[in-house]
């Protein structure tokens, strides 16, 4: 489970270039982002730029998958005085050799890229097309993105590295704040959540019904079953010893450690299995959808919510997302009472949604709210072996590992964990 990418941290440093990466960040190079962010403009060239502020992003412990700068720009257009001003952050490939290479090998940094210039470009225009007359447009709760590059390294005629820029609004500028991870969510959190992802759900599964062309054939860099079974396999393997000793200290759970290694042997299988897409209701998801990943904007009415960190988009089942939302970051006695309220509310903004864009889904797919209940009860167990790849971020914190035990006493109560041949 990776780490939000707008975690402002360090003080402010006006200059040029900056030491936390290689990448310039230059007057000349702002003013490329400013006409890509002022494109409507009769003439969008016609930029000045009057001060610039460059800090890192987030802690380097926190994110192996980018290096993350936070950039505040003032500037001025052409024929008006006014000083226009805009925060967004910049997303690098890792100065890390190790992880640079984990990151391009998997194409975690080009998924995310293609995810915001190709998918959601496609899903703004989509609904402009087919959302009944009278609807109010469908808001993407993603950051705005201002700018994106890409080039692949190549070893001919000689070596060139891999770039890979990505720059999105800042959306704690804009009184956005993250989750709590060791007390988890709150009940309006969540509910936030799920409408979130929600919308993109349904975008996409009405785009695939009614474009009438595969998504997987539609945008070819998802991350593939096959490539993110292995790389959860691997995480997974790396956290069951760890989560082993854990439980081994705790009384009671002998009968959760024996269901857990009868499991381990078919691990693999098992996240395969529930990573591919159960048609007709194969769609896009987020598949790190957690609460690092997610960012709150709340006043006394409202909570709004906006998803970060969509290097992992691929295509599967919509409840693995809400699987892992309500398993790894709602609290033990909230997601005992309100995991039905919160798949009510999921479905209830889900369908509404399809119908909006014309798409009937218990009518013309024949899949109705009892099946997504069945659907969440076996991606449950996904969403468990995935926290058991993270299983670091909950050991330590006397919150998180309570809530993990309480989780384990649950599945194996409900047979999860002793019923996991039937996935």
């Amino acid at each position: 489970m990776s780490q939000s990418e707008s975690e402002d941290t360090g003080s402010n440093t006006s200059s040029s270039t900056t030491s936390d990466a290689d990448w310039p960040v230059t007057e000349e190079w702002l003013q490329a982002v400013l006409k890509q962010h002022h494109k409507d403009l009769e003439e969008p060239s016609s930029i000045t730029v009057v001060d610039f502020a460059v800090r890192p992003g987030c802690d380097a412990r926190d994110n192996v998958l980018s290096d993350i700068l936070a950039v505040s720009v003032k500037y001025k257009l052409q024929g008006n005085d006014d000083i226009h001003s805009l925060n967004f952050i910049i997303k690098l490939l890792p100065q890390d050799p190790f992880s640079r290479f984990f990151v391009t090998e998997a194409q975690f940094d080009l998924r995310e890229i293609s995810f915001y210039t190709q998918i959601v470009p496609d899903l703004e225009s989509f609904q402009s097309k087919y959302i009944s007359e009278g609807c109010a447009p469908i808001t993407l709760p993603i950051p705005n993105c201002y700018y994106a590059h890409y080039a692949a390294g190549s070893t001919q005629p000689e070596p060139t590295p891999p770039e890979s820029v990505l720059v999105l609004e800042n959306i704690k500028s804009l009184g956005f704040h993250g989750g709590e991870i060791s007390r988890g969510l709150t009940l309006r959190q969540v509910r936030a959540a799920v409408e979130a992802i929600s919308k993109i759900h349904a975008l996409s599964l009405c785009l695939k019904i009614k474009e009438e062309k595969q998504i997987p054939e539609r945008y070819p860099f998802l991350f593939q079953t096959s490539k993110a079974t292995d790389s959860y396999q691997h995480l997974v393997e790396r956290g069951l010893p760890q989560l082993d000793q854990f439980l081994e200290r705790r009384q009671g759970l002998e009968c959760v450690l024996d269901c857990l290694h009868s499991i381990r042997p078919k691990t693999k299988d098992i996240i395969e299995n529930l990573l591919s897409p159960q048609e007709p209701m194969g769609l896009i998801t987020h598949t790190d959808f957690w609460c690092n990943n997610l960012m709150f904007k709340e006043d006394e009415d409202n909570c709004e919510c906006t998803i970060l960190d969509w290097q992992m988009v691929t295509f599967s089942r919509p409840t693995n997302d809400l699987a892992l939302l309500i398993i790894s970051s709602v609290p033990t006695e909230l997601r005992r009472q309100h995991t039905e309220t919160l798949l009510d509310n999921y479905w209830d903004s889900f369908t509404a949604i399809c119908q909006k864009l014309g798409l009937d889904v218990p009518g013309e797919l024949e899949y109705d709210r009892k099946k997504l209940g069945q659907d969440y009860r076996r991606s449950q167990l996904l969403a468990l072996l995935l926290c058991i790849g993270s299983v670091d971020v909950a050991l330590g914190d006397p919150l998180t590992e309570e809530r993990l035990v309480e989780l384990l006493k649950d599945l194996y109560a409900d047979g999860i964990l002793a019923n996991s041949d039937e996935v």
